[in-house]
């Protein structure tokens, strides 16, 4: 009976607009909240059907049933019962296991110390343990560690006070490592251990995940659209885009740091994310987009990194990252399991329509693991004539041909699906979609440049060097002293002054253009990367210098 009433549930979650479905799904979810379900697939199954129910809403009455359910969700004694077969599920009330990222442990052992352990079964972790707790204790502790330890784990357990767990040790002792960040990062890199995260009343969950920017919109009408048309909608503004304070966007953050944790994900411009930097665009139908730029000293060169955690009605249901560059933006779009099924062409077309009005960008592009390259889940979905559908296109003629082939075998047989072998191809080149002729776009080639400054360093390193890079930097572009710089904008000229060094013909360049050029690496380290995107675009003497005619 359960089984049927989830079933029921998973069958009428797209259905709109129709009383007595709504009444369907009352009834359905008034008896599942008293049952007890008999298998731990049953007990995912409902949680994630509330999970969708709860980002697209019949009504009010209704999602106050959802949010009743998920609320107590933990407290369920089937649940309870099913916890260790519910691993990685992200529900709470059940464990996470995973290799997280240096900064993403330390993120939980901050927030929830007692709850984060290393993973006992995970031998390898344990013998690169061993190698590396000398490094990490006094003198007199490496020579026991060196000489008598001979498993990684119990050495640990020797030295950690008995209150702290054996990932709270590890995770503090890569902390007394002097040096960068980066230093400690790549000794626990060296490790990768195995994490469990056992949950708490207040640990990542999807289950809890809800942070509402805008009044609930209640979904009245079938959410399956026809196929949007992308320059339509890319025109059309959100209905507001605000900067939000340090506090809120450190409480987005963790809202999206806690839903790649919950889905045995981890992503830099979210571990790395500044609340400083963080917006939200407002869209129609309980859309919004959370952009999280990253904290200056986390930065690229010449590219800014946002990340965007998609929200409908205040739950996460997709992220991804956008790489923004002279008008160009280079996109990763995902929508989690749990919300795929009639939106995502509408929703990936209004956050190109964000990236647009937000990031200034005329020119969007999408590598090949987007499309499939070393992603089988790209390849099973078909992603590659999901975007290409959507306009996009490839500029290479390779995968003009494989397209046409395949599109020739489609009018001769509808029902003809692109073999994997044949995606895998297309998924090699990326793919394009420009919507202003007047500037097309491709991906501005900024391995190219790392090239160039690669060859122009090693000529400088070529005999010792007379002052720092900075300096000599400064004197070439006319800059005279560092003084108001802050902390960000003297790492951001750090890491452009090897570029301002390998730029030919700098010195022909005039007083203004040079100013300009200053602002623009300050503006690398300033409180959000935005001014920085305006800046560049409006130094084309700049573009051409680093790149050329691409």
């Amino acid at each position: 009976m359960s089984a049927q009433l989830i079933a029921v549930l998973e069958q009428l979650r797209l259905h709109f607009g129709d009383r007595a479905a709504v009444q369907q799904k009352h009834k359905a979810l008034q008896v599942l909240g008293r049952a007890k379900l008999k298998a731990a697939d049953e007990v995912q199954r409902l949680h994630e059907v509330l999970c969708f129910m709860r980002a697209y809403p019949d009504d009010e009455p209704l999602l106050r049933r959802v949010e009743r359910l998920l609320r107590t969700f933990a407290a369920r004694s089937d649940l309870r019962a099913h916890a260790g077969a519910l691993e990685n599920s992200g529900i709470a009330g059940t464990p996470i296991r995973y290799a997280f990222f240096w900064i993403t442990a330390q993120w939980l052992i901050e927030q929830w110390p007692a709850a984060l352990t290393l993973d006992r079964d995970d031998t390898i972790a344990g013998e690169r343990i061993l190698r590396q707790l000398p490094r990490l204790v006094s003198g007199a502790e490496a020579a026991w560690v060196e000489k008598r330890a001979t498993d990684g784990f119990a050495a640990l357990d020797a030295l950690r006070p008995s209150r702290v767990t054996d990932a709270a040790f590890l995770l503090r002792q890569l902390d007394t490592i002097s040096g960068h960040a980066i230093t400690r990062e790549a000794i626990h890199g060296t490790i990768e251990p195995l994490y469990v995260l056992s949950p708490t009343p207040t640990s990542p969950s999807r289950t809890h995940a809800l942070h509402r920017v805008a009044p609930v919109f209640y979904q009245k009408i079938p959410i399956e659209r026809p196929r949007p048309d992308v320059r339509t909608e890319v025109a059309k503004a959100p209905i507001a885009v605000r900067i939000v304070s340090p506090q809120r966007g450190a409480e987005l953050i963790a809202l999206a740091r806690a839903a790649m944790v919950t889905r045995e994900r981890d992503m830099d411009v979210f571990a790395y994310g500044d609340p400083r930097d963080v917006r939200v665009a407002q869209d129609t139908d309980g859309l919004a987009f959370v952009f999280i730029g990253m904290q200056p000293e986390r930065r690229l060169p010449l590219t800014a990194a946002f990340g965007f955690l998609t929200l409908r009605n205040g739950v996460p249901i997709g992220y991804g990252d956008i790489g923004n560059l002279d008008r160009t933006a280079a996109l990763s779009f995902n929508t989690f399991a749990t919300f795929r099924g009639g939106e995502a062409a509408h929703t990936f077309a209004r956050l190109l329509a964000m990236t647009h009005h937000v990031f200034g960008a005329t020119s969007f592009s999408l590598d090949g693991y987007q499309l499939g390259k070393d992603n089988e889940e790209a390849i099973s979905s078909g992603a590659w004539w999901f975007y290409y559908k959507l306009g996009f296109r490839p500029y290479h003629i390779e995968p003009q041909r494989i397209a046409s082939e395949e599109l020739a075998r489609v009018r001769a047989n509808p029902r003809h699906r692109s073999p994997p072998a044949a995606l895998l191809r297309l998924a090699e080149y990326p793919l394009f979609l420009n919507i202003d002729p007047r500037r097309p776009r491709s991906i501005p080639p900024v391995a190219e440049v790392g090239l160039q400054v690669a060859k122009r360093m090693a000529k400088l390193r070529s005999a010792p060097l007379e002052r720092p890079l900075t300096d000599a930097a400064a004197e070439r572009v006319g800059l005279r002293s560092f003084s108001g710089f802050s902390a960000g904008e003297r790492w951001a000229w750090a890491s452009w002054s090897p570029l301002l060094l390998s730029i030919n013909g700098l010195e022909r360049w005039s007083l203004g253009e040079k100013r300009q050029l200053i602002e623009i690496a300050r503006a690398k380290g300033a409180r959000s990367e935005l001014e920085y995107l305006r800046r560049f675009d409006q130094h084309p003497r700049l573009a051409r210098a680093l790149f050329g005619r691409y």
